[in-house]
């Protein structure tokens, strides 16, 4: 079986989306965003194919498409669907999938079911995105605990923003989970600005290990 990587966040906005292009990119593989929450502006998925430089056929038809910018589970409810979460299970590839959650761990997909009840279902193994600003001792320590109380192995943890390496080093060790690199604000964002960011912060070989 090829490569499946779920990667997930310590909160919103810190940049996963852009971080999966990146490494979807890497990988030269397949990009799956189970539910996008928010349609009127650039998706997940168009932004993963704009930065990636892949196919379009590469990125996979999410299956639940929600009109309102919200939690999935209030989206669902906004819009008038209801989130089968038994259903969404990871498709098998022929080269590595990369799977994008939405949030943070306990985000909500129904009023009884988190992604993190997801993923500790779909046991594949995930990679932490996590600002360096502020705050992030906490947020992040707080994820690795769950990941861990769900038995949800981990590839390890990126980093995203400007370089803080104490907070790194002290999540990483505290954690005891492996830093797999950072990738700074890439400013113009451009395709080729990414890829050699990305080159340039982590080793595409740390995301083929086995996890922690």
């Amino acid at each position: 079986m090829s490569t499946r990587i779920v990667v997930t966040g310590t909160d919103t906005g810190i940049g996963k989306t852009v971080f999966s292009a990146a490494l979807t990119s890497a990988l030269d593989g397949y990009y799956w965003k189970p539910i996008q929450a928010g349609l009127d502006e650039e998706t997940d998925s168009q932004t993963v194919l704009r930065l990636s430089g892949l196919a379009a056929e590469r990125m996979l038809p999410e299956a639940y498409r929600l009109r309102t910018p919200a939690s999935p589970h209030l989206a669902a409810e906004l819009d008038g669907v209801t989130i089968e979460h038994q259903a969404l299970l990871i498709p098998e590839k022929d080269r590595p999938l990369l799977v994008e959650g939405a949030g943070g761990l306990l985000v909500p997909l129904t009023r009884n079911v988190t992604y993190l009840d997801l993923m500790a279902h779909w046991r594949v193994p995930v990679v932490l995105c996590a600002r360096t600003a502020l705050g992030t001792i906490n947020h992040s320590l707080l994820s690795i605990e769950a990941l861990r109380a769900r038995n949800v192995a981990m590839l390890g943890i990126a980093f995203i923003g400007e370089a803080n390496i104490e907070s790194e080093r002290i999540i990483t060790e505290m954690g005891k989970v492996r830093r797999l690199g950072r990738l700074p604000h890439v400013a113009p964002l451009t395709r080729d600005r990414l890829r050699k960011a990305f080159a340039n912060g982590f080793d595409i070989r740390d995301f083929l290990k086995e996890p922690s």
